[in-house]
């Protein structure tokens, strides 16, 4: 009798089914997932830099193309524009934490329309500058560059899109705010590129 309680007591003991997982990391899934993400488009970005300080460094090259010019002013208020949208999320961020709704709204709402306006201005550059993609090694590292900053812009409004939209539906809360930190972390990885690419492509 004693035996048989104990088989049973043993019997009930047991995991059925697959282990629980097991976490090494601290960092939550979602965070280290982007954070993993953003370190591949910094490669992906570092291979076109290399492509760029290869035409100009290794081949010693005119920058931009003779004949040519980049519209420094416009871009440099285009970099203004983007910037002040990581003020205006930093906004967002801190007022959904606060439990300010209509700071959270606001604020994502203004960043996606500052995105919406670098990324049309951006557009209306290419069709007004006076060259194309083909023309010159210079100019396909030109559209190369800005253009895969321009795709990156365009998911991260898809991104601040659906955010928005949840925000004035109001499925964020200052204990639930993952949904917008993690989308976030892309935004503000987008906006620190585009100051890299302004800086190395349109000043230096």
């Amino acid at each position: 009798m004693e035996a048989a309680s104990i088989a049973h007591s043993a019997g009930q003991g047991e995991h059925h089914g697959p282990p629980a997982a097991h976490r090494s990391s601290r960092v939550e899934p979602q965070l280290l997932g982007m954070l993993l993400f953003i370190i591949s488009e910094v490669m992906v970005f570092g291979a076109f830099f290399t492509a760029y300080f290869f035409i100009r460094v290794a081949q010693g090259e005119p920058w931009p193309a003779p004949g040519t010019q980049l519209p420094v002013a416009v871009a440099g208020f285009n970099t203004a524009i983007l910037m002040s949208s990581s003020f205006t999320l930093h906004w967002a961020e801190t007022s959904l934490k606060r439990g300010n709704r209509f700071g959270l709204k606001a604020g994502i709402l203004t960043t996606f329309l500052l995105g919406c306006t670098f990324l049309f201005i951006q557009i209306n550059e290419y069709a007004n500058i006076g060259f194309a993609p083909q023309d010159h090694a210079q100019q396909t590292i030109f559209y190369s560059l800005t253009g895969l900053h321009g795709a990156h812009v365009f998911i991260g409004l898809v991104l601040l899109l659906i955010v928005t939209i949840r925000a004035f539906r109001g499925h964020y809360s200052p204990e639930e705010h993952r949904g917008v930190e993690v989308p976030g972390i892309y935004w503000h990885f987008v906006d620190i590129m585009w100051l890299v690419v302004y800086t190395t492509v349109y000043l230096i």
